[in-house]
């Protein structure tokens, strides 16, 4: 009796494994081997009920970078792979990175970047399925570049009509922008609501109504 060998992973099979809840990470950068995280608690942004700090609101509106969606896709997720202050290893390495290079070009993986003096100064890239966005990982070069592009994440996603943006973890830092945690049976069933929506991301210009947003009580961004 011979053991099954294991499928080789491409972007359809890794589809599959976001519409399930799955998703992948590696040990480091340079482990080449790929595992699965299922949860038991997963982070979620209510995108009705996305806030931001007075003072952040203030830099979204003064318009201080130029913001891209998906101008250079795969420079945000070697940014998102390298070592910044606080996280000196990530779990993003080459099989992943070809992986979502591979979503990219199928139409289902996006990058909101800013842009400052023709420089790369910080972004975002996720996961596009149905009406559901799986945000991955985020950097920043510069103040708030990463803040402005979530913000700039949180307006297309609610001009397309979806509904759920899945940060896989609550950490502190989204938590201020209205992350919550779920128990993984209440994610699936948000999941599959969301799977069921036709939703594509939004490519076009924001206004400024778009990119209005409900205020928190934190002062400081």
């Amino acid at each position: 009796m011979h053991d099954e060998p294991t499928p080789r992973l491409t972007p359809e099979l890794l589809l599959r494994t976001y519409a399930a809840g799955i998703f992948p990470m590696a040990e480091n950068v340079d482990d080449p081997t790929v595992f699965w995280v299922d949860p038991e608690i997963r982070g979620i942004l209510p995108l009705d009920g996305f806030h931001v700090p007075r003072s952040l609101q203030r830099t979204v509106k003064r318009r201080p970078f130029e913001v891209y969606v998906d101008h250079n896709f795969d420079d945000v997720v070697a940014a998102c792979a390298e070592s910044q202050p606080g996280r000196p290893d990530t779990w993003i390495n080459t099989e992943i990175r070809n992986l979502y290079r591979g979503l990219a070009e199928i139409g289902h993986a996006h990058s909101v970047e800013c842009w400052k003096d023709d420089n790369l100064v910080g972004g975002l890239y996720g996961v596009t399925l149905g009406g559901a966005f799986f945000g991955e990982s985020m950097f920043s070069r510069a103040r708030d570049a990463s803040k402005v592009a979530l913000c700039h994440l949180v307006a297309r996603l609610r001009h397309s009509g979806f509904r759920l943006l899945d940060t896989q973890f609550a950490t502190e830092h989204l938590i201020q922008f209205g992350v919550i945690e779920i128990p993984r049976d209440v994610y699936l069933k948000k999941l599959e609501a969301a799977l069921a929506i036709k939703s594509t991301f939004y490519l076009g210009p924001l206004d400024e109504a778009d990119l209005a947003f409900r205020q928190s009580l934190t002062q400081t961004s």
